[in-house]
């Protein structure tokens, strides 16, 4: 799958449970400490947008803001996302980050950004009551990439400490405990 693919997929599955929050639902708490199901979307548009200007100097059009509508907001983000992975030019391009180096754009949106919605897709499918399946292949392949890293990652300080689990527990348990989140 390409990064476009990808994209497609993951944040179509997003935009799903984006579009199902019931009314007043986006003020119910979050998974992630602090946050209501507002903020989830709101950290994905705010993040990204940053990282990518930054980084290529694309900015991406604006849409209403997260805490007027959430929905709006996430589409005009996430379609004008997939203009910039769907652009031919966009494996060609590069991002540079003083953190990551330089990466192919659609490297480094599939790598961090695309992951990010992937995983945030759970957090608020659980904080708005929608279904919170994710793709057990991606999940497993997501985890075994992770573990390695496990040190860097919690020095970042973007996830929380890891949760204990039952021996055994599928791929998507296994991988939201490693993040910090408790799945069970």
């Amino acid at each position: 799958m390409t990064p476009a693919e990808e994209h497609r997929s993951i944040a179509g599955t997003f935009t799903d449970r984006v579009r199902g929050v019931a009314a007043g639902g986006w003020d119910a708490p979050a998974p992630c400490e602090g946050w209501v199901a507002r903020d989830v979307v709101g950290h994905l548009v705010e993040w990204f947008t940053g990282f990518l200007q930054a980084g290529t100097g694309i900015e991406l059009p604006k849409g209403p803001k997260v805490s007027e509508d959430p929905v709006e907001a996430w589409q005009v983000h996430t379609d004008a996302v997939q203009a910039v992975l769907d652009d031919p030019g966009c494996g060609d391009r590069v991002l540079s980050n003083p953190h990551i180096g330089e990466l192919p754009l659609d490297a480094a949106i599939s790598q961090f950004y695309t992951a990010d919605v992937f995983l945030h897709t759970w957090d608020l499918a659980r904080a708005t009551g929608q279904d919170e399946r994710l793709d057990p292949h991606r999940c497993a392949v997501m985890l075994a990439g992770m573990l390695p890293m496990d040190e860097v990652l919690r020095g970042s300080g973007h996830y929380g400490p890891r949760v204990e689990v039952p021996d055994g527990a599928d791929a998507q348990t296994q991988l939201l405990a490693f993040i910090g989140r408790n799945p069970l």
